[in-house]
Parts: C-alpha cells; structure tokens; sequence
C-alpha cells in the first residue's frame, strides 16, 4: 500500500504514486468569450488611435482644412450690379438757365447754344446775379431744386468737369449753370456721352465678404 493510500482505502481505491492528485474546476467558455472580445476591442481602438496620430503628424487634416475654406471664400466673391439710381431724365427733358459769373463776356450765350445742341432745353441765359457773380472759383456751380440732386443735376454734371452741387428752395424743375472763374470749355461731346452712359448704365461691381482666406 502506497503511503498516500489513507487508512481503511484499498483495492480500487488504492492511490499509487508519490504525488497528489491536483483538483481543477471545470473552464468556463462565456469567460473565454468575453477575453477574447474584450482584445478585439482593444486592438481596435489602439489602431484607430494610430491612424488618427500619423493623419496629424504628416498634416491630412490640414489639407482637408485648408481646401474647405478656399472653396467657401471662392464661392463669396461674385458680381452684383452697383446700387440701383434713381430715374434719369434725358437731357431734352432737362432746362438749364445759364448764367455767367466771370469777367469774360459772351460765356453764357455761347455755353447756352453747345448744350442746345447736345439736347438740353435751355431756358434763361445772361450774368450772374451779385450773389454768385464773380464769386465761382471752380468750372461752375449746378444749382436746382433738392428733386433734381439725384436726377437733373447729375445728368447736367455730365457736360462739366469738376463742377460744384447745390441745392436751394426754388420751386419748379428748371436748374442753373453758373460758369466759375475756372471754367474753358464744356466736356467733350464723345466724353459728356461716355459719362452719360456710365451714369445711365452702371457696369457691375465684384463684391466680397471681409472673410480673409
């Protein structure tokens, strides 16, 4: 009988050997399971975290940045027409008193007759009154009604450079060019139409928005 054999045991019951037989409790499988999910998982986040840490490091993410607001500020820069004006008569619907304010006799007439044939009504002409005689430095002063600021008197602009917009309380629609000391000639024709046209027929302006790209 083995000393290992406890007392009263024998026959089949007989333990040979000279070691104790090791008790193991039964694997589960659900454990085993989860382990190996629970590593999947793990692994997976590991390798997302890789990926994400070399798009940094060799700078995909900026490309992505930087064409998507090159694309956006593109698409903000377009043409829109200038502010709409307001109705513009046309010159034969426009009748201009002319006046002369300078020492130079005959100015009046013989502005009065060019702007006639250029299709202005032309209403009074003579000298200024002592108001404004002597006292234009400029080409000449437009004077009318505050109604024509916007219609009358720009058009009448287009005929003289450089000259001076004022506005008074006269009643009706007539408006004044008092010839300054300043002044040689009216504008070209071909110049006094290109000025008309642009006045008429704005060209459209390219906007932007103030996003810096």
């Amino acid at each position: 009988m083995s000393m290992l054999t406890p007392p009263g045991m024998g026959g089949k019951y007989r333990i040979t050997g000279d070691k104790y037989p090791r008790m193991r409790r039964p694997r589960r499988r659900g454990r085993l399971v989860f382990g190996v999910v629970a590593s999947v998982a793990a692994l997976s986040l590991v390798g997302w975290g890789t990926l994400q840490l070399i798009d940094v490091f060799t700078g995909g993410g900026d490309k992505a940045s930087a064409a998507g607001p090159k694309a956006d500020c593109a698409s903000k820069v377009s043409a829109s027409p200038s502010a709409p004006t307001a109705t513009l008569p046309k010159p034969g619907q426009i009748t201009v008193n002319v006046f002369n304010a300078t020492q130079r006799g005959g100015l009046a007439k013989k502005t009065a007759d060019e702007l006639k044939k250029r299709g202005f009504r032309i209403g009074d002409v003579g000298n200024a009154t002592a108001t404004y005689d002597k006292k234009v430095k400029g080409t000449g002063l437009l004077l009318g009604p505050a109604s024509a600021l916007k219609t009358s008197l720009p058009v009448l602009g287009t005929q003289v450079t450089a000259a001076e917009t004022r506005t008074d309380t006269r009643k009706g629609a007539e408006v004044d060019l008092i010839i300054g000391s300043a002044f040689k000639n009216l504008n070209s024709k071909a110049a006094a139409d290109k000025a008309l046209a642009a006045l008429t027929h704005p060209q459209p302006a390219a906007t932007s928005s103030k996003r810096s790209c």
